[in-house]
């Protein structure tokens, strides 16, 4: 089987090699990874030809635009790369009949919910990087709806508030609480953290069996985020915390990061007040996973999120 994986230099990009890498599934099959250099997704064709010359049966698009703020003034490659590129991954896997992971967003939600989004509910994005996310949606649904072929499938994973191998929320505030003794964070936005390793390795129990071939699943949309929800200012309480605990020498403590509204911190992108997402859909498809498969990923999925994000403090020893 031949395996391409979008976004190599992002975090769920490196996500990703780190599972094929522990798991030596490059001695089983063909896995080429793909950053820009090897392909820029803001140009059509091209990525049109490199797709043909790969010829992958699983599509992994790993690769976003995600500077949510700068979307604002840069609408045409967010729209280029996180569009327009997924239809042309969506148009190849239906023709071709190959498998392909997409990934998607809490911003296409506009967060006036007051319970967790569904997968069917309401798309009404705030900003533009939240426009280019749902666009890039109905395009591989529309795709594979005027394409249909029996062995080709896909999966929208819709998730929220990643954090890996890069810059995210949780390193800045711990760079942070070793230069400051206060801080403010705001606490009326509420949401999942998604751990990138977490997040690889539940698409991979959808997507590959046992033996680490491919498996049928019903396309669509899922949400894949860790259990419970938390606030960006209890997240950066619990990530001080958890850093204090495995060691590191800080400035700040805890009750030193105060919480603020979202109208404290303005920024040029509206965020959703409420990004969380129910996630039943995808639990009911993991739990048919048959007892043979992979029981680990199954016990992933039912970590609350502050497991996955304990451990990355520890590990990567911030």
């Amino acid at each position: 089987m031949n395996i391409l994986v979008f976004g190599k230099d992002g975090q769920l990009g490196k996500a990703f090699q780190s599972i094929f890498d522990t798991k030596n599934l490059d001695e089983l099959h063909a896995i080429d990874y793909a950053g820009r250099e090897q392909c820029d997704l803001s140009r059509e064709l091209d990525l049109a030809t490199f797709l043909h010359h790969r010829k992958p049966d699983l599509i992994i698009n790993a690769a976003a635009y995600t500077a949510v703020d700068h979307a604002e003034s840069e609408v045409d490659l967010a729209f280029a790369i996180n569009a327009k590129a997924p239809a042309v991954m969506a148009c190849y896997a239906f023709e071709e009949g190959a498998t392909f992971l997409h990934y998607s967003t809490d911003y296409v939600f506009d967060g006036s919910k007051a319970t967790p989004y569904l997968e069917g509910d309401a798309r009404n994005p705030l900003g533009i990087y939240g426009k280019s996310k749902v666009a890039g949606e109905v395009a591989v649904e529309d795709a594979f709806k005027h394409h249909p072929n029996t062995d080709a499938q896909f999966a929208i994973l819709r998730t929220s508030w990643v954090y890996g191998d890069g810059g995210n929320f949780i390193r800045t505030i711990l760079r942070l609480a070793k230069e400051r003794e206060s801080l403010k964070v705001i606490a009326n936005q509420s949401g999942v953290p998604t751990s990138a390793y977490w997040l690889a390795s539940i698409s991979l129990a959808l997507v590959l069996d046992e033996n680490h071939q491919l498996r049928s699943f019903p396309s669509g949309i899922y949400h894949a985020v860790p259990q419970g929800e938390t606030t960006w200012h209890a997240l950066a309480c619990y990530a001080v915390q958890a850093a204090i605990d495995a060691g590191a020498a800080l400035k700040l403590r805890p009750d030193q990061i105060n919480a603020i509204p979202a109208s404290e911190y303005p920024l040029p992108a509206p965020r959703p007040m409420n990004s969380r997402m129910a996630r039943s859909a995808l639990e009911t498809l993991l739990n048919q996973i048959p007892k043979g498969g992979d029981v680990t990923k199954l016990q992933q999925w039912q970590q609350p999120w502050q497991e996955p994000v304990a451990h990355y403090v520890q590990d990567k020893g911030i």
